[in-house]
């Protein structure tokens, strides 16, 4: 199945689907080494699928790891701008749990257990105190974590070409 990105004169639409894991006050963010940005795990919705599955596939896949979906977190429509293409993504965020119990007690760095070009991205514990001396894209995710109100429908307007989500 090919992921749901359209491509429309300057414009690209991505549509996403990502996950929050929080344990002992800490959320889980990954980021890419070279970079100075976190993200949420996740990664694009396939044609056919829905965002619940594609964030449990993501996660199977960067990980290697089962998650079960514990409930519904956010809507974000994401608009930034990336080597000269704007960016229209819609991202569908969702609570989640490591389905093993093992798994439920890490609080180490993880890295990424797929190919070549994702050996750079580790994923790590962040606490919910320490959400504002980190940049985070979104940036309207923080907002969201602090509110802690679910469901919520954001809009996030930044042309910045560092307001990139991997």
């Amino acid at each position: 199945m090919e992921d749901i990105t359209v491509d429309v004169k300057d414009w690209r639409l991505n549509c996403r689907a990502a996950a929050i894991i929080i344990h002992n006050n800490k959320v889980l963010l990954h980021r890419n080494t070279k970079d100075t940005y976190y993200a949420l795990l996740g990664g694009r919705v396939k044609f056919g699928e829905n965002s619940a599955d594609a964030v449990k596939r993501e996660i199977k896949e960067e990980l290697g790891k089962d998650i079960e979906i514990t409930g519904y977190i956010s809507t974000i429509e994401n608009f930034f701008e990336l080597k000269n293409k704007k960016y229209h993504e819609i991202m569908f965020i969702h609570k989640a749990e490591f389905i093993n119990d093992d798994d439920k007690k890490i609080e180490t760095t993880l890295k990424n257990i797929e190919g070549n070009k994702e050996k750079q991205i580790q994923y790590e514990w962040i606490s919910l105190e320490d959400l504002d001396d980190k940049i985070i894209m979104p940036q309207v995710i923080k907002q969201v974590l602090k509110d802690n109100i679910f469901p919520v429908h954001k809009i996030n307007n930044d042309f910045n070409p560092t307001n990139l989500i991997c």
